[in-house]
């Protein structure tokens, strides 16, 4: 693949992360008789929400996609797709104090310390933070061993998302249902992956010589 081709992809994908934005852009000001409902506060808040969810699965699942299809362009797009996650995680948070809370501080402090679906979510974007500050290049050469360990990170961060999701809804647990599998097909991937690399070194390292 050459790099206008790749440039292009990375475009397109650029475009693409925005749109849930774009759309909830026009939504709120009500083009094309378009609305954000009865609640826009409360639509915006999930919407915001689940984009952030969905653009953190997205990213875990470019080694698997990569790893089966062969496709190794993918890995030049998984930079991009964790910040975005990362970005509308910082979105959902916004909408929540600004909107939601009004910048209610002591009512902010109080349902991070008393509810625990949000406990969870504000964990989550708290890890997220040095993800996103350490994903450049510099940052991993600088970090090196420790740059791998610090990205496993999201490991934990994707199942604090759909405790979050699960924990918040309210009786309609199927979308939550969904994503705690989506979650768990792609861990337990890495998982059984990881597992079969450890029994091929293992089955490729010579046996010691018995000692005379």
């Amino acid at each position: 693949m050459t790099k206008r081709q790749l440039a292009l992809i990375k475009v397109m994908v650029f475009c693409a992360c925005l749109g849930p934005l774009v759309w909830a852009t026009i939504r709120a000001f009500g083009i094309a008789s378009t609305s954000l409902g009865a609640n826009p506060v409360e639509e915006l808040l999930h919407s915001m929400g689940k984009t952030g969810l969905n653009m953190l699965l997205i990213t875990l699942a470019v080694t698997p996609v990569r790893q089966l299809t062969g496709f190794n362009t993918l890995i030049r797009l998984r930079r991009m797709l964790g910040q975005f996650s990362f970005f509308y995680v910082v979105l959902h948070f916004f909408v929540y104090a600004l909107l939601d809370l009004r910048l209610a501080w002591n009512t902010l402090a109080v349902d991070i310390t008393q509810r625990p679906y949000i406990t969870v979510g504000m964990l989550a974007l708290v890890a997220l933070i040095p993800l996103s500050i350490t994903s450049t290049n510099a940052m991993q050469r600088r970090l090196g061993r420790k740059w791998k360990r610090l990205h496993q990170l999201i490991y934990p961060i994707a199942v604090l998302g759909a405790v979050h999701l699960y924990w918040q809804s309210k009786g309609e647990l199927s979308a939550a249902l969904t994503y705690a599998f989506a979650v768990a097909v792609l861990l337990g991937y890495r998982l059984v992956h990881a597992a079969e690399l450890r029994s091929r070194r293992n089955t490729r390292r010579p046996e010691l010589s018995p000692s005379r």
